[in-house]
């Protein structure tokens, strides 16, 4: 009875924790050769409701709608036009710092020049005249998306507590890492092409899995588990890159710096994965330390197992 008390208690917890799953918006501002504009604008929409964020542009900029929004089953996608000099303009996101969100702001002039900007809560606004672009920001946007995108960080956990020793944790991570790179890389290039919505309940199922797998004693474990555990983590790694790609294809990358964002993104996801490892690792070291014995891990894996379970219900759901 303790067991499914705490598990409705944990549904409630995962229910908030994945309202704040991090989207993030993209506005792309592209000069035409008559010294017009073009703006596309992507609106993250969570749980069937629109982010409430929106590009305020300078006063007396009037945008013309090209086409009716469009909603897709991640953003809703507005296209407009506009006189302005949008290549000097102060640019803000009204709502931004209300969010866990960031928003990429791609710029391209009529002589062919690219920039990229990010706008964050802390920072909701830049001012294109004089603003230098950031070198790292898609670095950050994998670290950020790693970091509360609470699905992958169950399952790294997971990872943690399931392999004891430290070269087999360091193999078992290496194949994780080496999968979910491969599948980021073919799905942005457009090599394998996925929905995401079989994705990511098959992702939750994957978690579910693993939270099972710790709750067993040792010798019950499936005997892939036990043997070699990085096949698993191989396995489950490919389809946390098409997790991860979903991000990058929402958001629509520029194709003039599609590998380099890639690699950026990538490199931002593994030193969020690796963030986690350390500080999990650390916390179970002092727990350890303080008991005196093993640290106890069924309270976790239950909560993990019932975070699960319900987005893989929730997901499934959501596929048809």
């Amino acid at each position: 009875m303790t067991k499914w008390l705490f598990c409705i208690v944990v549904l409630f917890a995962g229910v908030a924790a994945q309202a704040h799953e991090v989207r993030p918006a993209y506005l792309q501002l592209d000069e035409q050769a008559d010294g017009t504009w073009q703006v596309l604008w992507k609106q993250p929409v969570l749980q069937d409701r629109r982010l409430p964020i929106d590009p305020v542009f300078p006063e007396g900029c009037e945008l013309n709608a090209l086409q009716q929004p469009e909603l897709t089953g991640a953003a809703l996608i507005h296209r407009w036009s506009t006189d302005c000099d949008l290549a000097n303009a102060r640019i803000e996101i009204s709502g931004l710092t209300r969010t866990l969100t960031d928003v990429m702001l791609q710029l391209r002039t009529a002589d062919g020049e690219s920039e990229s900007f990010l706008l964050r809560p802390e920072s909701p606004e830049v001012d294109l005249a004089n603003a230098a672009p950031p070198v790292f920001e898609y670095l950050w946007l994998g670290i950020e998306h790693l970091l509360f995108g609470i699905d992958h960080v169950l399952f790294v956990i997971g990872l943690v507590l399931f392999i004891p020793g430290r070269m087999e944790l360091l193999k078992t991570i290496t194949a994780f890492t080496v999968a979910h790179s491969i599948t980021l890389a073919l799905s942005v290039f457009e090599i394998v092409q996925v929905p995401q919505a079989p994705v990511e309940a098959i992702i939750a199922l994957s978690i579910l899995f693993l939270a099972r797998e710790l709750l067993l004693p040792v010798e019950r474990r499936s005997a892939l588990t036990r043997a070699r555990p990085w096949i698993m983590a191989l396995i489950f790694g490919l389809l946390h890159g098409l997790g991860f790609a979903g991000v990058l294809l929402e958001i629509g990358l520029p194709r003039d710096e599609l590998a380099l964002s890639l690699l950026l993104f990538n490199v931002g996801i593994e030193l969020g994965q690796i963030l986690v490892i350390v500080v999990v690792l650390a916390f179970m070291a002092l727990v350890q330390a303080a008991m005196r014995r093993p640290v106890p891990i069924g309270a976790y894996c239950w909560a993990m197992g019932c975070v699960a379970g319900m987005w893989t219900l929730e997901r499934v759901i959501g596929v048809f």
